[in-house]
Order: C-alpha cells, then sequence, then structure tokens
C-alpha cells in the first residue's frame, strides 16, 4: 500500500524544511500551499533531487471546507494517511485578528477534523506553533479557554470577541 504524506506551508520557511524530511519517510509527498507558483517549485526542485517521494503540488488554503475534503479524498485514493506536518500559518504583520485566527486555529482545526478519518495506527501529525501564547505569561480564563476548545463553532469568531473585547482585535493578541 502506498503510504502518504501531507505538507502545509510547504512553499517555504518550516513547511519547505518538513517537506524536504518527509520525502524519505513516505511514497508520496503531497506539498501543500496557498502559492501555486512556489509549491509548484518546491514539488520539482524535490523530484530534481532524486527525494524517495513523489512530491506533487496541492493549491490549498487550509480554511477551504470543500479544498480540505478534496484532499483527504485524494489522499484515501491515493492509499494510506502516515504523517502530516501542518507549518501553514500567518503572524501578526499579514493580517487582521479575524484572519489571523481563522488561518492559525480554525484552519488547524479544519484540517484535522477533515483529515482524522484517514488516520490508523501509525499515522502522526505535528502541527508547528508559536511561542507567543507562553511567553505571554497570561492568566488562563476557563470561560476562553472554553471558546479556544471549541475553533470549528461557527460562532467561534463573534464569541472570542465577546470575551476579549476589543483587546483581541490587536493582531499581536490575535496571534498569541
Amino acid at each position: 500500500m502506498t503510504t502518504v504524506g501531507i505538507v502545509t506551508g510547504a512553499g517555504r520557511g518550516m513547511g519547505l524544511a518538513c517537506a524536504r524530511r518527509l520525502t524519505a519517510m513516505v511514497d508520496r509527498l503531497l506539498l501543500v500551499d496557498r502559492d501555486e507558483a512556489t509549491v509548484t517549485a518546491v514539488a520539482q526542485d524535490l523530484s530534481a533531487a532524486r527525494r524517495e517521494a513523489v512530491a506533487e503540488p496541492i493549491v490549498l488554503d487550509i480554511t477551504d471546507r470543500d479544498g480540505l475534503a478534496r484532499l483527504a479524498a485524494h489522499v484515501q485514493d491515493l492509499g494510506t494517511l502516515r504523517a502530516i506536518a501542518h507549518a501553514a500559518g500567518i503572524s501578526p504583520t499579514m493580517a487582521d485578528w479575524r484572519r489571523i485566527l481563522t488561518v492559525d486555529l480554525v484552519g488547524t482545526a479544519m484540517l484535522a477534523d477533515a483529515l482524522r478519518p484517514l488516520a490508523t495506527t501509525g499515522t502522526a501529525m505535528v502541527c508547528c506553533a508559536s511561542m507567543a501564547p507562553l511567553l505571554g505569561n497570561l492568566q488562563p480564563d476557563p470561560a476562553v479557554a472554553a471558546i479556544l476548545d471549541a475553533p470549528l463553532d461557527e460562532r467561534f469568531l463573534d464569541r472570542i470577541h465577546d470575551a476579549l473585547g476589543p483587546a483581541i482585535e490587536d493582531t499581536g493578541a490575535a496571534y498569541a
């Protein structure tokens, strides 16, 4: 059976480093990124370097529920899901607070939700995250924690804004 790996944010940075590493661990590696030119170039570079896995570029925004369903169906058609390295994300300088939470938290939950049914014994998923929440030395609020535990709730952004007020509109706070 063909083993399949997925790397999100595969076009650069940590995602690219993960892609290089995973080529030796799976038969087929799906490289996911929003930037078509970049992810296609990475797939070509990995193929030219004669890496072990067949690298396939997938242009996808991880907040696209239908796109994630297509990704999961593609994985299922290819073989057995073995590894996911989730490195897609955005920083406080890249978007407003809503987009940061949508990509970094909601998108991560959506990806895990879409791929969870394909997990078998031996499947591993690693999600890269920032240390920013730990550096803020914030006291945990049980009400906020309960909201953060349900990022797929359709009112998630409104609920977190109601709980934290305008302070969450600071992109640094949203990122943390």
